[in-house]
C-alpha cells in the first residue's frame, strides 16, 4: 500500500469554528462557576474558623488550616464537577445546575463542620489555629471529603 493510496483512505472531516467557539466560551463559563463556588467555600470555611484563614495557611503555614481547607476544596471541587457532568444540557440551565449545586454543597459542607464542632469533644474548628498537626485535623478534613462524595452522589 503506499502512501498516497493511505492518504486517501482517511478522511480529514470538516471544523465548525461556531462549535469550538461556543465550547470554548462554555469551558470559560463553568470554570467561572466552578471557581465562584470554591472561593464562596473558602469564604464560609473561613467564618467558621477562628483568625484569618488565608493569613494561617500561607504565612503561618499552619498544617491544620492547609488540611481543612484542601479537604473542603477538594470535596467542593467533586460536588461542583458532578453537577456540571450532570447538569441540563441546556447551557444556562447547566451553568445554573452548577452553581446552585455548588452552593448547596457549599452549606452542607459547613453544616458538616457546625454539626462536629457541636457533636464532638474539643472546638474542633479551633484546631487550625494549632501549629503542629493534629489527629483531629484529620478526622475533620476526611469527614468533609465524605459529605461532599455523598453530596455528589446525591445530585440528580
Amino acid at each position: 500500500m503506499t502512501i498516497t493510496r493511505l492518504a486517501a483512505d482517511v478522511e480529514i472531516g470538516t471544523v465548525d469554528p461556531t462549535l469550538l467557539v461556543g465550547g470554548v466560551l462554555a469551558t470559560l463559563a463553568y470554570f467561572v462557576v466552578g471557581s465562584g463556588v470554591l472561593a464562596a467555600g473558602f469564604a464560609v470555611l473561613d467564618a467558621l474558623t477562628p483568625g484569618n484563614l488565608r493569613h494561617q495557611v500561607y504565612v503561618d503555614r499552619n498544617p491544620n488550616a492547609a488540611l481543612l481547607l484542601g479537604a473542603n476544596h477538594l470535596a467542593l471541587a467533586v460536588i461542583v464537577v458532578t453537577a456540571i457532568l450532570t447538569s441540563s444540557d441546556g447551557f444556562a440551565q447547566g451553568l445554573v445546575d452548577s452553581a446552585v449545586y455548588g452552593l448547596v454543597g457549599i452549606a452542607l459542607q459547613a453544616a458538616a463542620l457546625v454539626i462536629m464542632n457541636r457533636v464532638l469533644p474539643g472546638r474542633l474548628v479551633a484546631l487550625v489555629t494549632e501549629p503542629r498537626m493534629c489527629g483531629a485535623a484529620w478526622a475533620v478534613a476526611v469527614t468533609l471529603v465524605s459529605v461532599g462524595l455523598v453530596n455528589a452522589a446525591a445530585l440528580s
